[in-house]
């Protein structure tokens, strides 16, 4: 029944994505050329246009995995693969209009197209989720789910589901292959005990189990054959939890080497190379454009740091970039110039005495930050990513933290998810790399781009000078 619910679903979805396609279209043309008496192509053509494009739009959206389940799939992640599924659909259509040496078709029409095309999706999807929960929290569309093994993992796996109505599930009950039920440890929410692993054919069938969730401990793995077995002969979706799921250090995802599983311990979306090309071209056009119009700002903070104390405008320091690779990081100068070589191992301090007061100005609007723009198209840093830093604190740190090294598998940027939450110049390292690690794992377009809004109100004063 679940199934066939989300194929129904599936259906729908695919024919109202049809129409929005083909209303965002009409939309687009009528904004472009309304009261517009020139000559011009008619909305058939655009049309007709959207109607041939409409089978390998939803191609591209089945791609990105827009038709699979909302139960668990992040609103966030889902608008990150929206925006980047139009995009594509975009680039096809030019590309159509191209093949068919139509020259006078109109490139507005067709931008406004994506635009409307973006937004009505995101209203649409945003409306389905929040009617689904309504249904769910009325008991209607729930997976009835059974939890085989009693760990703590399988316990925590019941709460956080239980705790969630939204998700749309209820968990029958328990198996165990503890003596009895008094030997069993309380499960979340009264999930009964339901019997041992060797009752699990008459289990599925007695209560009407749609998913088996098996959280076994390691030297239960025995059972894990047969079990399978007897969910597939059911029909019954089966998941298991990884008795070794508590010992991976971030979120995991399946690879596939020459039809062999492999668990990667670390999902990193920006080694997907769509998401790297965007997030470069992104960070290219972004800094070109910042450097034309802070120009005038660039050429006063030179002219300030040469007029304040002799020495170079520019400082450049050894940092630690991408795949643990060293690369000059540019800064305007704001002390003294050392001649002990101390500025490749100290931090500078509030009250650092080789602090110019032009240098502490600077430094407390982060103007001396600005000439890494300049890193950011030499491709050594981005303008979101983890802070870059020398290499005589990168050998330190690695000895010291957990998980620091995890830092250099994407560029460094000027500004930071940490820094933008106040993490940065004398603060604890090890929060700093907690916030770096959550954003390699979770990066998305829209992230960037908060932590970019964020920089602007949060992170351009430096509180620490």
């Amino acid at each position: 029944m679940i199934r066939e619910n989300q194929r129904i679903f599936n259906t729908v979805q695919i024919l109202a994505d049809a129409f929005i396609f083909l209303t965002s279209m009409g939309c687009a043309y009528f904004l472009r050329f309304y009261r517009y008496e020139g000559g011009h192509i008619r909305l058939e053509f655009y049309l007709q246009l959207c109607v041939v494009a409409i089978p390998i739009y939803l191609l591209i959206f089945n791609y990105y995995q827009l038709y699979e389940s909302y139960r668990s799939k992040r609103l966030l992640l889902e608008i990150g693969r929206i925006i980047k599924a139009n995009f594509a659909g975009i680039i096809f259509i030019f590309l159509l209009s191209f093949l068919i040496k139509e020259v006078n078709i109109s490139r507005m029409v067709i931008l406004l197209f994506g635009f409307f095309n973006t937004i009505c999706m995101l209203i649409s999807r945003i409306a389905l989720r929040k009617t689904l929960r309504a249904f769910r929290r009325k008991g209607y569309n729930i997976k009835r789910l059974l939890i085989i093994g009693c760990s703590n993992l399988s316990m925590d796996f019941s709460k956080k589901i239980m705790s969630n109505k939204n998700l749309g599930y209820f968990v029958v009950g328990f198996l165990s292959n503890k003596m009895s039920a008094c030997d069993v440890p309380p499960f979340p929410y009264g999930i009964p005990h339901k019997g041992t692993f060797s009752d699990l054919e008459e289990v599925i069938a007695k209560e009407g189990v749609d998913e088996a969730v098996v959280a076994l401990e390691y030297d239960q793995y025995d059972a894990l054959p047969d079990i399978i077995e007897i969910c597939e002969k059911s029909g019954t979706k089966v998941s298991v939890i990884p008795f070794y799921t508590k010992y991976l250090p971030a979120r995991p995802y399946i690879d596939e080497v020459e039809g062999l599983p492999v668990i990667n311990i670390r999902r990193i979306p920006l080694d997907n190379l769509l998401n790297n090309w965007a997030k470069r071209l992104f960070d290219v056009f972004s800094a070109l454009v910042l450097i034309i119009l802070l120009s005038p700002i660039l050429l006063a903070a030179a002219l300030g740091v040469k007029l304040s104390s002799p020495g170079p405008i520019l400082y450049k320091q050894e940092r630690v970039g991408l795949n643990k690779k060293n690369f000059m990081m540019y800064k305007f100068r704001s002390m003294k110039m050392a001649s002990d070589g101390s500025d490749k191992t100290a931090w500078s301090t509030r009250n650092d005495p080789r602090k110019t007061k032009f240098g502490t100005f600077i430094r407390k609007y982060s103007i001396d930050e600005l000439p890494q723009l300049f890193n950011v198209l030499e491709g050594t840093m981005s303008l979101v990513g983890p802070r870059p830093e020398i290499p005589y604190h990168v050998y330190n740190f690695k000895e010291q933290i957990p998980l620091y090294m995890v830092k250099h598998q994407v560029r460094p940027g000027i500004t930071g998810w940490a820094q933008v939450n106040g993490l940065r110049g004398d603060t604890s390292i090890k929060k700093r790399i907690e916030h770096d690690i959550f954003y390699i794992e979770n990066w998305s377009f829209l992230f960037d781009l908060k932590i970019l809004i964020m920089t602007i109100f949060k992170g351009v004063v430096n509180q620490s000078e």
